[in-house]
């Protein structure tokens, strides 16, 4: 049996995807604002299907339309920016255009990245995608760049290895980590959880302190050389199946 394709008003659509309350849209359909197929749609109540090819057949005020059903962002976090869309200072959504801002359901972050951890971070409006990857049970490695206060001892990879280390005011212990020495100061450390502070509760844990930390890699996702801290791309679909490479 064929799946359901799901129909929408155009006007309820595009209000949940940002673009304005259904009365702008009713204004900017009759200007000639939207376009589907190459032809002026100026009656807003029509219900049209809503397929991933949607973006490819409609324009809005000449923009191609966003991604629909969902968007997946990948963004090269900076410093300073919180994973929040309500504390006070610089947000990661502030980077973003205003309208994915309106979006319903609301665009959330995978994860967390701290105030002082950056890299890469994926945002979301699919809520599946978003529980599959955070999911325990799905293992999703999470590679981090650390720069330490002090030289490695050379215990901390058999330590973070063991499956046996138990965080600071916990009684669970923490999955295997691997560990890959970049430098005395520096160290590569992949871990498939995603506990509060981890990394650098591991390295306290450790006797030492992380002066620096930066995501790498996410599953089978790395930021590449093009991509500068506060810069974002859209993934395709390839780029989001490689999550669980």
């Amino acid at each position: 049996m064929s799946k359901k394709i799901p129909t929408s008003r155009v006007d309820k659509l595009l209000g949940s995807m940002g673009y304005g309350s259904r009365a702008e849209m009713a204004r900017l359909g009759k200007a000639g604002g939207i376009v589907l197929d190459g032809a002026d749609l100026t009656d807003v109540s029509r219900r049209i299907p809503v397929t991933p090819d949607l973006p490819s057949r409609m324009e809005i005020d000449g923009e191609p339309l966003d991604p629909v059903p969902g968007l997946v962002i990948l963004l090269n976090k900076p410093l300073g920016m919180t994973c929040s869309h309500k504390e006070d200072g610089a947000l990661v959504y502030d980077v973003l255009p205003d309208r994915w801002r309106r979006r319903d359901p609301a665009i959330s972050t995978i994860g967390r990245l701290d105030k002082q951890t950056s890299g890469l971070l994926l945002l979301t409006d699919d809520g599946d995608l978003l529980h599959r990857v955070i999911s325990p049970k799905r293992h999703v490695a999470k590679v981090y760049r650390a720069t330490l206060a002090r030289p490695l001892n050379g215990t901390e990879g058999a330590l973070f290895a063991s499956g046996e280390l138990v965080l600071e005011g916990e009684d669970k212990p923490l999955a295997p980590a691997v560990l890959e020495v970049v430098s005395p100061t520096e160290a590569r450390l992949t871990v498939t959880e995603g506990r509060y502070h981890q990394v650098r509760r591991m390295f306290a844990a450790a006797g030492n302190h992380v002066e620096a930390l930066h995501r790498e890699r996410l599953g089978g996702l790395t930021l590449g050389d093009d991509l500068a801290p506060g810069a974002w791309r859209l993934l395709n679909e390839d780029e989001i199946a490689s999550i669980f490479a």
